[in-house]
C-alpha cells in the first residue's frame, strides 16, 4: 500500500447545535462567516473562504448530550493587535467570555469566548500561520 498524498490541513468542523439560529447568528453576524450552503432547516454550511463549518440542529434538544467533546475551535487572526480588537468588539456585544487576551510563550496571543451553546472559541494569532511568515 502506498502512502496517500500530504493533506490540506484541517479546514471543516461539524458542531451539533440545539438552537441552530442563534449559533447561525453568531457566527455570521460576528465572526462574519457566510452561508455556503443550506440543504434544509435543520443543516447550515458556512466558510469564511477557505474553510467550512457545518451546522447541525440535533433531532431532540431535550436529549442529554452524547458522544465526543469537543474542547475549542480556533479563528486564525493575521497578528497580536487583532486579538485585542476581536476581544473588545465581541464583549462589546454581549459574548460571554473565557479568558482575555494573553500572549503565549510561543509568541502567539489569544483569548477564549463562548457561542450561543457554550461551545468555546478562541480567536488566535499563531506565528507560523501568520500570512507575513515569509
Amino acid at each position: 500500500m502506498s502512502t496517500p498524498p500530504d493533506h490540506l490541513g484541517m479546514r471543516h468542523l461539524a458542531l451539533q447545535v440545539r438552537d441552530l439560529a442563534a449559533c447561525e447568528a453568531f457566527y455570521t453576524g460576528l465572526l462574519r462567516l457566510r452561508v455556503e450552503w443550506r440543504p434544509d432547516p435543520d443543516n447550515v454550511y458556512l466558510t469564511s473562504g477557505n474553510d467550512s463549518l457545518a451546522l447541525h440542529r440535533v433531532p431532540d434538544p431535550a436529549a442529554p448530550p452524547a458522544g465526543q467533546r469537543l474542547d475549542h475551535l480556533g479563528f486564525i487572526l493575521p497578528d497580536p493587535a487583532a486579538v485585542d480588537a476581536w476581544h473588545g468588539y465581541l464583549l462589546a456585544r454581549g459574548v460571554k467570555m473565557r479568558a482575555g487576551p494573553r500572549t503565549h510563550r510561543d509568541g502567539a496571543r489569544s483569548f477564549y469566548c463562548e457561542d450561543p451553546e457554550g461551545n468555546v472559541v478562541q480567536m488566535i494569532y499563531h506565528p507560523p500561520l501568520a500570512p507575513d511568515r515569509g
